[in-house]
């Protein structure tokens, strides 16, 4: 199989003419899917095509017992860590899981395969504290409407950075029951829409300075913000704020629902203001969750005191 099947199908004069049914399989499969994880899974089932080129066998082919060599390849020669064999194989698996589905293939060669463990460091998930956090909001306010903004919105919406990157002034201009609302589109092509509290929606008309149309935050030369400048932007009021640890934006929304989660705010309220998808993620920031004086034993103890 060619690199240039695993390129985007644009349907441009770069798009291959012919495919094998292999090929057709794998554009099919990565044409569903765009951004960051696009570019994921191009690399991952490159890295099956090679690597299928070098024992000379036929991806259509694959049993079970190759997949899991193909695994060992990738822990022992290519020295990746678990994490990154789990999403690789996860990855084959729903192309071939895709395969079977469409008739190319009689079984799913990689259902069984045996997937290494990956332990989740949840110390990451903790975000900035409370004090950190205000800190570098006062600081961000002080500096520029532009640097207020871009610190309020990733760590009092919460936003991703390149959801706050790609804000235009026209998203956050309507009401909705009363409330204004910012409406993006978010992680995975989803559409949101978020309300602003008051000081929220001052800050981001502070940036706007007067404009009614065009991107929200700007670099110096006027162009949009990127990630890379809003993330030099955080580096350095959280330097100027004193906080001595390595910040980058992620943290902040980090910060967010942390900070969500350790004020009360039950777990599905934080879920559905983080828009996470799956509540387990949202619970690995809760770091109240391990505190022995909520357990839940104190609390069943009491209720059946009086039955004992």
């Amino acid at each position: 199989m060619s690199d240039a099947t695993l390129l985007p199908l644009a349907g441009g004069p770069s798009a291959p003419a012919r495919f094998t049914p292999f090929d057709l399989a794998v554009a099919g499969f990565l044409a569903r899917y765009s951004g960051q994880t696009f570019a994921s899974y191009q690399t991952d089932l490159r890295l099956y095509s090679q690597w299928c080129d070098s024992v000379g066998l036929d991806p259509l082919a694959a049993q079970r017992p190759h997949l899991e060599l193909f695994a060992r390849h990738l822990e022992l020669e290519r020295g990746n860590a678990p994490s990154t064999v789990h999403r690789r194989l996860s990855c084959l698996r729903m192309l071939y899981r895709t395969m079977h589905v469409d008739g190319l293939i009689d079984r799913n060669p990689a259902e069984y395969v045996k997937m290494p463990k990956v332990y989740f460091d949840e110390t990451r998930m903790v975000g900035l504290e409370r004090s950190e956090i205000s800190a570098l909001i006062a600081t961000a306010r002080a500096s520029t409407p532009c640097d207020g903004a871009v610190v309020t919105m990733l760590a009092l919406l919460g936003l991703r950075v390149l959801e706050a990157c790609a804000v235009d002034i026209e998203d956050f201009q309507s009401t909705e029951r009363g409330h204004r609302v910012l409406r993006l589109v978010g992680k995975g092509g989803k559409p949101a829409t978020v309300p602003l509290p008051i000081p929220i929606a001052r800050a981001m008309d502070r940036a706007a300075e007067g404009r009614t149309s065009g991107a929200l935050l700007l670099r110096r030369d006027g162009t949009r913000m990127t990630r890379r400048s809003a993330d030099r932007v955080v580096k350095r009021l959280a330097r100027k704020a004193g906080i001595t640890r390595t910040v980058h934006c992620h943290l902040l929304r980090h910060g967010y629902v942390t900070a969500a989660l350790d004020a009360g705010i039950p777990l599905r309220d934080v879920q559905i203001m983080a828009r996470h998808s799956d509540p387990r993620m949202t619970s690995r920031y809760d770091r109240a969750r391990h505190n022995l004086d909520r357990h839940g034993n104190y609390v069943l103890a009491a209720y059946l005191g009086g039955a004992a």
